[in-house]
Parts: C-alpha cells; sequence; structure tokens
C-alpha cells in the first residue's frame, strides 16, 4: 500500500474550507490569509491528482473527489488528535495502570485516605492494589512487580530504592483483656519478659520485627516468641485466644476483638515508621503523581 505524503496542514484546511464553503470564512477560522489558504488546498489537490472543490465565482463546492476524502481527512485529524491527547495523557501520568503494595495495618491508617485523594485528583489511572508485607514489596519493587511500596520500617541497605517517611507511631502491648497486665492503663515492657509472644516472622518484615526485639532488648530481656502470624488481624486473635501477648503499632488498636486490650507501654518505646518506596531509577510520571499526593496529605 503506497504511504500518503499529506501534509496535516493541508488536510485541517481542506476539512475547514469543506465545512464553511467560503474561503475568506475559512481562513478566518485557520487564523491564515487566504492567499496562504488557496495555495494549501492547490498543493492538496495536486498530491490528490483532481480538484477538490469547484470555484464558480461567488460559490465553493466540493467535488465528487473531495466527497470522498472528506471523511477520511476527519478520521485522521480526529485519530492523531485522540492520540496526543492520550499520549500526553499517559506522559503526565494522567491515566495507566499503578501498582501498590501496602501492608495490611495501614489499611488502618494511612491508605484509605491516601488512595481517596489520589482517585480524585486522577480518576483516569487504574489503581492495582496488593497486600503484602515488608519484605515481599522490596522484592517486588526490585523486579518491577509494583511501582510503589507503602510499608513499615524501610531497609537502611536499599541503595537501588528511595523512601519517604509517611508517619511514625508508637507501639503498644497487645494482651487478653482478662490478663491483669491489661488492668492498668499502661503497661511496662519489661512486665511482658515472662510471657509468650505473637510475634510476625521477622522473614515477613524484618525491620519492624528488630525493632521490637531491640526494645525488648532495652527493657532486659529476650521475648520468647511462641506463635507467628503474618497479619496483625491473626495476631490479634491468637492474643485473644490466650496464646501469647504482643507488641505492635498502635494503628492496630482498630481492631476491633472484644477480648483483646491495647495498652501504651510505658515509659514510651521506640516508634515504628511507615515509608513510601519506589525504585530509584525510572521513576514515571505515575510514581511521581502518587509521591505529589502524599506530600499533600
Amino acid at each position: 500500500m503506497e504511504r500518503p505524503e499529506l501534509p496535516l496542514p493541508q488536510l485541517h484546511a481542506f476539512v475547514v474550507l469543506a465545512e464553511e464553503l467560503h474561503f475568506g470564512h475559512a481562513a478566518v477560522r485557520l487564523g491564515i490569509a487566504q492567499p496562504p489558504l488557496s495555495q494549501q488546498i492547490r498543493r492538496l489537490e495536486e498530491k490528490v491528482g483532481h480538484a477538490l472543490f469547484t470555484r464558480p465565482p461567488g460559490r465553493v463546492a466540493l467535488t465528487a473527489a473531495g466527497r470522498e476524502l472528506l471523511p477520511a481527512a476527519r478520521q485522521a485529524l480526529s485519530g492523531l488528535a485522540q492520540g496526543l491527547a492520550a499520549a500526553r495523557a499517559v506522559g503526565g501520568g494522567q491515566t495507566g495502570r499503578l501498582r501498590v503494595g501496602f501492608a495490611a495495618s495501614l489499611a488502618l491508617t494511612v491508605l484509605p485516605g491516601l488512595l481517596g485523594a489520589h482517585r480524585h485528583r486522577f480518576p483516569g489511572v487504574e489503581l492495582d492494589i496488593r497486600e503484602m508485607t515488608t519484605a515481599p514489596q522490596l522484592t517486588a519493587l526490585r523486579d518491577g512487580t509494583i511501582d510503589v511500596g507503602l510499608l513499615r520500617e524501610p531497609p537502611r541497605d536499599a541503595p537501588d530504592l528511595a523512601f519517604r517517611t509517611l508517619l511514625t507511631e508508637p507501639l503498644v502491648a497487645v494482651l487478653p483483656l482478662s490478663h491483669p497486665l491489661a488492668r492498668p492503663r499502661t503497661v511496662p515492657l519489661s512486665a511482658l519478659a515472662d510471657q509468650p509472644f505473637v510475634l510476625l516472622p521477622r522473614e515477613a518484615g524484618p525491620g519492624l520485627h528488630d525493632r521490637i526485639t531491640a526494645a525488648c532488648a532495652a527493657a532486659g530481656f529476650t521475648p520468647r516468641i511462641g506463635q507467628h502470624a503474618v497479619e496483625w488481624q491473626t495476631v490479634c486473635a491468637l492474643v485473644e485466644a490466650g496464646l501469647g501477648v504482643s507488641v505492635a503499632p498502635a494503628a492496630i488498636r482498630r481492631i476491633r476483638l472484644k477480648g483483646v486490650a491495647f495498652r501504651p507501654l510505658q515509659p514510651p518505646i521506640m516508634e515504628t515508621t511507615v515509608a513510601a518506596a519506589w525504585r530509584r531509577d525510572g521513576t514515571s510520571p505515575l510514581v511521581t503523581n502518587l509521591l505529589a499526593t502524599m506530600t499533600d496529605q
């Protein structure tokens, strides 16, 4: 198939003249003088090989060749306009698919507000939300499975990733409601020394796991871990069942279980950090826009 060589200004001039059927009116719409418009039409007719308009005195009309070309010319201009708009939207992060990993406990804090605000600002962006703990998020970022991670305790030895702190929150004691330590308003961390612990496995979130065990070490003991659970909902359920106690981010107080008490630790111990993470190389407009939403939030 022969490739047509029709300059876009000539096609545009042709469509406008076909709609106006008046050289003066068409020239005004195009923002050019009448002689350049006549030249563009003439050059287009030379490429087509046939007249596109009849030009009797006082009126302009499409020829059969002009009527045949008009739908294709409109379609070409419309397709190009749509393509340009789509390219600009993708290039500006207005459309596309953004894959976001998040730690489960963040559904109780920053996640709903952040995603709601971003969806309002960028309704054309498809959000693909994936629940996963910190270590799998770091792997997924590196292999390109997700674009942004919302995680706890970002690692210090990850030069290929960038991080932005979103919030810090204290750690609290998680106790069975019937436990004697649940009666006071606060709990010394050292009072948990003889209790079995329910904790996330270290491989799921090494930063948070190490922060909790370091706080226990500072209080004079090594936690005796009786059960592991990947999700905080499960941690709370196991505590409610009497299988142990736990130390967890304060956000999990929003998990409503009748048999579980959450108590501030005394004295307050180290806080846990929630951060956004993304690859340093090749940050996309979709990621940049989400980071902007985070800043505004």
